[in-house]
């Protein structure tokens, strides 16, 4: 589980996106970053979510965060859900889970009475110099980007 705080460097990390480019966390030096994990894509909860930071975009933009989206998605399936939303920033495909292990956004989860191993739904706001700024982990999906930009 998480084990990163506020004011610890965010772990490095290189994988592709939905379009098979390759992202690492060192194309963000000098940028602020909100790198959000969720549990799978076009599910609804996570589509509130991926539709609330998509709505607000220009506000991230104007703040000078860039958005970065992960699960353990497929890059098809990452790929309809942006198409599908019309997301404006990239997906990670993380099905390896090592940018998911490296957060510390993986353990057990109860869902309608039964335990399994996923993703907790957790944000990570990363400022200019890769330090953690925040850390949210009670995400409320309809509502997250005023959450983060409090």
């Amino acid at each position: 589980m998480i084990t990163l705080k506020i004011g610890d460097k965010a772990p490095k990390f290189e994988t592709l996106d939905q379009n098979g480019n390759t992202i690492k966390s060192t194309d963000y030096k000098g940028k602020k970053l909100v790198l959000f994990f969720y549990p799978k894509a076009s599910t609804p909860g996570c589509t509130m979510e991926a539709c609330n930071l998509r709505d607000n975009y220009s506000q991230f933009l104007a703040k000078g965060y860039q958005v970065l989206g992960v699960s353990a998605d497929s890059a098809k399936r990452q790929q309809n859900f942006i198409i599908k939303n019309e997301l404006p920033y990239p997906l990670l495909v993380d099905e390896d889970k090592q940018v998911i292990n490296a957060f510390g956004v993986w353990g057990p989860k109860k869902f309608m009475g039964r335990e399994y191993d996923g993703i907790h739904r957790t944000t990570f706001i990363i400022d200019e110099n890769g330090i953690i700024e925040d850390i949210i982990t009670k995400v409320k999906t309809k509502e997250h980007t005023s959450q983060i930009l409090k």
